[in-house]
Parts: C-alpha cells; sequence; structure tokens
C-alpha cells in the first residue's frame, strides 16, 4: 500500500501552535501528535521545521509538512516558496502542503507555479490546499497529487461557512481525479461522516482535536447562547 492508499477514509490530524499561544513549546506538538496516533490517526499536518523533525521522530506516522511565513501585505503565507518547501521536506515531511489560490506570493508568483519544480527537484509528493472547485481543478493541473479544500473562507473571494464547506466538497469531488482532502471547520463526527459521505478521500482535523483554547471558546459560545 502506498503513502495516499493509506489515506482512504482514514482521519489525519493538524498538530499546529502559532506564536504566542499556550502550546507553541518546543515538544509539545509532538506529544499532541502521538496522543492522535493512538487515538488512530494515519498521518500528521504540522507547520515549520522543527516541529515537523520532532513529530517525525516521536510518532513516525507520515507528515503534511507546512510552513506558515507571514509577509507583510501580502495573504499567501502557506509554504510560500520554494525554500520554504525545501526546508520543510528536508525536515522529514512526506508531503508538502502549498498554497495553492489565485493569489500571488510575496515574490509576485503564484504558488501553484512551483507544484513542478517542488516533485522534481525534491522528489515529494505535493498536496494543493485551496479555496474554490477552480482552484482545485486547476491544481490538479499544474501536477498536485491531492487537492485539499484548507483555504475555502480564508480567501477574500470564498464561500464563509460556519462549518465545512460541503458544496466545495461535493463539486470537487465529482469533477477532481486526483483525491480529494477535507480540511477547514469540520467541528464534529457528524461533519466528518458527512464530509466522506459528499465523496471525501480522507479528513484533516486540527482545531476540534489540538487547540484546546479554540475547543473553550466554542463551548463557552454555547453556553452563553442559552445563559446570557
Amino acid at each position: 500500500m502506498n503513502l495516499i492508499d493509506s489515506f482512504k477514509g482514514k482521519l489525519i490530524v493538524s498538530c499546529q501552535a502559532l506564536e504566542g499561544e499556550p502550546l507553541c513549546v518546543p515538544g509539545y506538538m509532538a506529544k499532541m501528535a502521538l496522543a492522535a496516533k493512538i487515538g488512530g490517526a494515519v498521518g500528521i499536518r504540522a507547520n515549520g521545521p522543527e516541529d515537523i523533525k520532532s513529530i517525525k521522530k516521536e510518532t513516525n506516522l507520515p507528515i503534511i509538512g507546512i510552513w506558515k511565513q507571514m509577509t507583510e501585505g501580502c495573504d499567501v503565507y502557506i509554504t510560500p516558496t520554494f525554500e520554504s518547501a525545501k526546508a520543510v521536506c528536508e525536515a522529514g515531511a512526506d508531503i508538502i502542503a502549498i498554497d495553492c489560490t489565485f493569489r500571488k506570493n510575496a515574490e509576485g508568483r503564484f504558488t501553484w507555479e512551483l507544484i513542478k519544480e517542488i516533485k522534481e527537484k525534491l522528489n515529494v509528493l505535493v498536496m494543493a490546499d485551496i479555496s474554490t472547485v477552480e482552484e482545485g481543478l486547476n491544481a490538479e493541473k499544474a501536477g498536485a497529487d491531492l487537492v485539499s479544500t484548507t483555504l475555502s473562507g480564508y480567501t477574500s473571494y470564498s464561500k464563509k461557512t460556519d462549518g465545512p464547506d460541503f458544496e466545495l466538497i461535493s463539486a470537487l469531488s465529482s469533477k477532481l481525479s486526483v483525491p480529494l482532502m477535507v480540511e477547514g471547520r469540520i467541528w464534529t463526527t457528524d461533519h466528518a461522516k458527512k464530509a466522506f459521505e459528499l465523496g471525501a478521500y480522507a479528513i484533516i482535523v486540527g482545531g476540534a482535536i489540538t487547540r484546546p483554547h479554540e475547543i473553550t471558546g466554542r463551548f463557552v459560545k454555547a453556553i452563553e447562547e442559552v445563559t446570557v
């Protein structure tokens, strides 16, 4: 069974903590990833070379690696350059995820144009993070091995939803030839089930599992709706 086949019908957990958050401490995400592995996750999505290295050592699970690099005045931050992709690869990522929206990076280039270069020079699989049907189809045409709904609702022109973008999932699953990974606002097990019913190849869940401050906030908000 190859790597992509091992994802089919399964759960991948995103273990990320951004700078300034309580869990952004060396080694914490590795333990979070280990907990996800014990729970049955078949892979991890991780941010940055250091976390990728530590998670790989702790779990030996396949890793979808990214490197979030913020640049003032630029909305593209998920593995936005070839250099960032190379660092993620060298850290041990099995798959590199990159922004494949119709927005240009800080170098004035569409990041999806890097797919061919990344695959040829780094010999690694590439996953396209997209926000619309058109971006997904474009990424597949550009050579992406997998397409993920990660950025739906996070571009100015994509649909904003409280939960997963089921409309996008349904549309892409009927049009793509490569596997469709569903990520973004999967808050409940019912969301997860529906994503698969609509054609998801695999799902990636982060905030509902690995971000305690967000989980707490959702409970607080729900409680306030009936008590305040």
